[in-house]
């Protein structure tokens, strides 16, 4: 395929008239090395020899590419297949890769594996400067997105099948079976057959596959890709062009016959062949013609090697084709460190039948649905799908990535401590009918949801840790994690530092930090002065002025209409006092008429429903407080035996002690009920779980001090050093938090005490101060003042109309006396008129 693509590159060059240079030609001199690294160095030789050859574009593997090393140090060395990270320019500063190098696929890989989920896999690949040279980054990227890989299997290239059997034997006895593999196209070939006549293709299982196998898909036989139905693969994108359309068209025009059967499709090796012969032909073209290379007759052309010149436009050649920069059938051809660049994206194909392509993987996006014409996610980068996958055995769920001992039939054994209290939060019981063990508790549930929602199958048995003898009983439970007769311990096990230098342990799921608990007494308080103790000063004078102010705005608005509001100066005062306090009390006396002063008056009773309301219950947190018992010199301070807590000073003037018998809630209780004076305890410090468990139940009596310190780091379950199943628990753990299922766990068992509310142990009630009821004045402060200026403005138009009135009846009066004077004069009544003039003056 890759001689046929070359072929028709050179026609295609010549039949472009902007490429023609009369005075040069390229000639095509095919060598076949049968996958043979010597015999391609002997074919090599002979070319430099015999034809004179100006480069050698090959070899097609990377190890022949190794081997011709020290001949492209005399000639351009192009290679569009060899692809191991291990090649590079510092070795070989003449050779050119035009394509793309193992290790820009690893990310897409490592995606892979982070979207399912899988924590453990197993790495194939072939046993050679091909295959290993993608281990180093693949090992890191796999790393990176928190997966382990459990096992690394390497196959030489010319393995025999019946030692591949015996590898793939090895491989099932494992507990991963999630594998990717990095080989050789005719290694795969027989590899898969092997792997699916041993039913590794089935169920549960699952493959991703690198480049190098699915470029080559359409040149294996049938057989081969039915042996690999399920698998997920890995292929650089290539945009698709009017020009690679008319060529592909072409191809399947004259299909190309390969070992008796025809080939409809072009892989992209045939693409980067092509592109290598009109790299190399653009140089040359731009360089012009060169002197042709002295001949070696040297019988001995291996012992002669070094006796070839180095060429004087050799280097010149290979900078040309490094700076070249056009568009091939492949893409954008542009070189960068002696490589082709990586490519934009790579695409994501699953081999259901056939090829079919269902997703995309960009370095910017990471794995996306679909792309744009710029080879850009048209999606978010939050919308992480892909198309419909079809898995090893026809199934369509996602394998779990791992079983755990599923091989071998045995299961996880997991140690759960015994202890006789706080079985709410870890309690083991036997059941007498059927003589079994229990195991119940909140960290028990925890476990198991988080258990519930890893991408794999944990099988598992929770084996009861008998109390022990030494007294350390949770130090010696870790201690056989340690030793590994446990697969893990699961309880209240509390995350310190020296556990931790033994056994992994997972994230906390719950609270961390010590406290204290305490009794309290209720105390009635005997002062003379405690009713004026809810309000502080500020409040109270603030009350007492707008009691006035308001009784002074009420007074305005009604005192000239409302008869109620008149009366001697004196009385007035009474009033205006007497109608603002006593809204306090009961009803007013005094009926109101104008509408602003209702409103008033609505709006100030309001403020004080809340004053009166707020006064009354502070009052009565005060009138009896539960207070703290302090702890005076000498008290003792239980701390329950064994536990981790360092014992700090949380007192300087106490003493503390370890008391064995402080094991069940009850046994808390009576320690305290007894007091330090009766052999018990005048105060128990522990750790917060067990603290506000016990409050629980006996938060009348007893309160918890809150820690002004935390050296203990919550609850956590412990594994093995090393363990896998650490980094998933502790993801569970996370996401069990995030959901809020963390939570509904624990009111199964504390009903409303979990998270327990922290109880407030303050001696001293809250006074009420002005800034906690500065909205309630202002709103009465304004709705007054509205009320004041209104009924001003109102008063001040009544008077205007009134005194407009009071004109036009004095002009009615003075016109009738006009009218009746004229009267008189026309009838000649002097002496009348006199006399009416006499009796109104006003008219005079």
């Amino acid at each position: 395929m890759a001689q046929q693509c070359m072929t028709v590159a050179i026609a295609d060059l010549n039949a472009s008239a902007s490429h023609i240079n009369h005075s040069l030609k390229l000639i095509l001199h095919p060598r076949n090395s049968m996958g043979q690294p010597l015999k391609a160095l002997s074919s090599a030789v002979e070319l430099l020899e015999n034809e004179q050859v100006e480069a050698l574009i090959g070899p097609q593997t990377s190890e022949e590419a190794e081997l011709l090393g020290e001949l492209g140090d005399r000639v351009p060395l192009i290679s569009f297949s060899a692809s191991s990270p291990f090649l590079s320019r510092e070795k070989c500063p003449n050779f050119i890769r035009m394509t793309t190098n193992d290790n820009s696929q690893v990310g897409a890989i490592a995606a892979l594996v982070q979207k399912f989920g899988w924590r453990e896999l197993v790495i194939i690949h072939e046993d050679s400067s091909y295959g290993n040279g993608i281990v180093p980054d693949l090992l890191l990227a796999i790393d990176e997105g928190n997966a382990r890989v459990a096992h690394r299997t390497a196959i030489p290239p010319q393995a025999r099948d019946i030692y591949v059997e015996a590898q793939l034997y090895k491989l099932m006895a494992l507990s991963a079976n999630i594998f990717i593999v990095h080989m050789s196209a005719s290694l795969a070939s027989r590899f898969f057959v092997k792997v699916n006549e041993l039913g590794m293709m089935s169920t549960g299982y699952g493959w991703i596959v690198t480049d190098g196998i699915i470029n080559e898909l359409p040149v294996m036989d049938q057989s081969v890709l039915d042996s690999m139905q399920g698998v997920i693969g890995i292929r650089p994108y290539i945009p698709s062009s009017e020009r690679l359309h008319n060529f592909s068209l072409h191809w399947r025009n004259n299909s190309f016959t390969n070992q008796h059967h025809r080939i409809p499709e072009v892989n992209v090796y045939c693409l980067w062949a092509y592109d290598s012969v009109w790299a190399l032909a653009k140089a040359v073209y731009h360089l012009g013609p060169t002197t042709s290379m002295q001949k070696n007759d040297s019988a001995n052309k291996l012992a002669h090697l070094a006796a070839f010149p180095s060429r004087r436009t050799g280097s010149d050649l290979v900078r040309t084709i490094l700076r070249g920069k056009f568009t091939g059938l492949s893409g954008e051809i542009q070189l960068k460190n002696g490589q082709l660049q990586q490519p934009l994206a790579f695409e994501i194909v699953n081999v259901v039948r056939r090829v079919k392509r269902i997703g995309f993987w960009t370095q910017w996006n990471g794995i996306t649905q679909g792309l744009n014409g710029s080879s850009v996610a048209t999606q978010s980068p939050s919308l992480r799908k892909m198309g419909s996958i079809g898995w090893p055995g026809s199934s369509s769920a996602v394998p779990k990535g791992k079983q755990v001992m599923r091989k071998t039939g045995k299961r996880m054994r997991i140690a759960v401590p015994v202890k006789p209290g706080f079985k709410e939060l870890v309690g083991v019981e036997l059941d007498p009918e059927t003589n079994t063990t229990i195991v119940t508790g909140f960290c028990i549930d925890v476990f198991k949801a988080a258990i519930d929602l890893l991408p794999y199958e944990v099988k598992f048995d929770f084996i009861p840790f008998p109390n022990s003898t030494t007294g350390n009983h949770y130090e010696d439970l870790i201690y056989h994690v340690y030793l590994q007769h446990y697969d893990a311990a699961v309880g209240d096990l509390t995350i310190t530092a020296n556990r931790s230098s033994y056994v992994d342990f997972t994230m906390p799921f719950t609270e961390a930090g010590v406290a204290m608990i305490v009794p309290v007494e209720t105390t009635q308080s005997t002062s003379m002065w405690i009713f004026l103790q809810p309000l502080k000063v500020d409040l109270w004078l603030a009350i007492g002025a707008f009691f006035v102010f308001t009784g002074c705005v009420v007074w305005t608005v009604e005192h000239i209409d409302n008869s109620g509001f008149k009366g001697a100066l004196a009385r007035q005062i009474g009033t205006v006092v007497w109608y603002s306090f006593s809204t306090l009390v009961f009803p007013q006396w005094e009926k109101l008429i104008s509408n602003s002063s209702k409103v008033v008056v609505i709006v100030w009773l309001f403020v004080v429903l809340i004053l009166t309301s707020s006064y009354t219950a502070n009052l009565s947190s005060m009138l009896t407080v539960r207070q703290l018992e302090y702890l005076p010199k000498g008290e003792s301070v239980g701390v329950p035996f064994g536990s981790p807590v360092n014992q700090p000073v949380l007192i300087n003037s106490s003493k503390e002690t370890s008391f064995p018998l402080l094991q069940t809630v009850e046994d808390y209780a009576n320690a305290l009920r007894e007091g330090s004076q009766n052999g018990g305890v005048a105060a128990i410090i522990d750790e917060l779980p067990y603290v506000k468990l016990f409050l629980s139940k006996y938060s009348a009596q007893y309160t918890m001090v809150e820690p002004l310190y935390n050296n203990t780091n919550g609850f956590g379950f412990a594994f093995p050093k090393g363990s896998p199943l650490v980094p998933d628990i502790s993801a569970s753990i996370a996401k069990l938090r995030e959901d809020g299922k963390l939570y509904l766990i624990g009111q199964n068992w504390f009903k409303d005490h979990y998270l327990f509310p922290d109880q407030d142990s303050a001696t001293e009630v809250a006074r009420l101060d002005l800034y906690r009821f500065r909205g309630l004045f202002l709103i009465t402060g304004i709705t007054s003042t509205v009320a004041l200026i209104a009924s001003y403005k109102f008063r001040k138009k009544k008077s205007t109309v009134k005194q407009h009135e009071v004109a036009d009846q004095r002009a009615k009066e003075k016109s009738s006396l006009i009218s009746t004077y004229i009267a008189v004069l026309i009838c000649g009544n002097m002496p009348g008129t006199l006399k009416l003039l006499g009796i109104f003056p006003a008219v005079r």
